[in-house]
């Protein structure tokens, strides 16, 4: 319920990078984290309120897996996620349904 004009000007003006809008309505800021606490301090002060805010590993390129090889990287992804040791895995690869 947001408008979209008013995140990409309160986050850019703040040093954000890039304001992406899912199909889901949902509105994503990306900034560099360094930025990240100026920006979602500056996005508070404007009275706009983060679902979910934290500086996270985002790949730059991405690698499509389908069929055979999408299902073996899911069962590598999952057996690395049951890790007791393992706190957040991250990937390149975008699995297709």
């Amino acid at each position: 319920g947001t408008s979209e004009d008013k995140v990409m000007e309160t986050a850019l003006e703040a040093g954000a990078e890039d304001i992406v809008t899912d199909e889901d309505g949902s509105i994503e800021v990306i900034t560099p984290p360094n930025d990240f606490m100026a920006v979602k301090e500056a996005m508070e002060a404007a009275g706009l309120k983060a679902v979910m805010a934290e500086v996270t590993m985002k790949p730059m390129n991405e690698v499509e897996f389908t069929g055979d090889d999408a299902l073996k990287m899911q069962k590598i992804l999952d057996a690395l996620d049951d890790l007791d040791d393992v706190q957040d895995v991250y990937t390149t690869a975008v699995i297709e349904g």
